[in-house]
C-alpha cells in the first residue's frame, strides 16, 4: 500500500510489527514464552466423571467410587510436555501439536497426580466447575434408601 499512497501524494507509511509492553515481538498465548525456561503459556483443562451413593444418613454413609477416566483438554503440545508418555492419545493420535483437542485421557486414575504433573510444569488452577445430579432413586425402582448420583468435574490450568 507504500507505492499506493506515495502515488496520491500521502506520506509512505511504513509497516511496523506489533510489540509487547516490554519491547518483544507480540506473541498469542500459544507462542509467548516465560522467562522461566522458554515454556509455552496456554490452558490445560482436567476433567472427570463421578457418581456417588447417599442413603437416609446423608454423609455418615456417603460411597465414593473411584475416578474412572480422566479426560484432558487443551494444545497436544502442551498435554504431551505435562503428561508425556502417561497422556493417552489413541482417540485422537494424529493430532497436529499446535491444535486443541478434548479427546485425549490421563492412563493413571488419581487427580493428585496429575495436579502434581501440572503443578510441576509451572501451571496454576485458575476455575473449577463442577455439576451434580440425581440419577437413579426409589422412584426408578433403585434400593430404598440411596439415592444414586452423577457428577461432571473441571479443573481449569493456566500457565502465563
Amino acid at each position: 500500500y507504500a507505492l499506493a499512497d506515495s502515488a496520491r501524494g500521502l506520506p509512505r507509511r511504513r509497516r511496523v510489527a506489533a510489540r509487547s509492553p516490554s519491547g518483544g515481538p507480540l506473541l498469542t498465548p500459544s507462542q509467548s514464552l516465560d522467562g522461566a525456561g522458554g515454556r509455552r503459556s496456554g490452558y490445560i483443562t482436567i476433567g472427570y466423571r463421578g457418581s456417588y451413593t447417599i442413603g437416609r444418613e446423608a454423609q455418615a454413609d456417603a460411597k465414593f467410587r473411584r475416578v474412572a477416566r480422566i479426560t484432558v483438554c487443551g494444545k497436544t503440545a502442551l498435554a504431551k510436555e505435562v503428561f508425556g508418555e502417561t497422556l493417552n492419545e489413541s482417540r485422537d493420535p494424529d493430532r497436529p501439536p499446535e491444535r486443541y483437542t478434548a479427546r485425549y485421557y490421563l492412563k493413571f486414575n488419581f487427580l493428585e497426580q496429575a495436579f502434581d504433573r501440572l503443578s510441576e510444569a509451572g501451571f496454576r488452577m485458575a476455575a473449577c466447575s463442577s455439576t451434580g445430579t440425581c440419577a437413579f432413586g426409589p422412584e426408578q425402582g433403585g434400593p430404598a434408601d440411596d439415592k444414586i448420583w452423577t457428577s461432571y468435574t473441571e479443573y481449569v490450568f493456566c500457565r502465563d
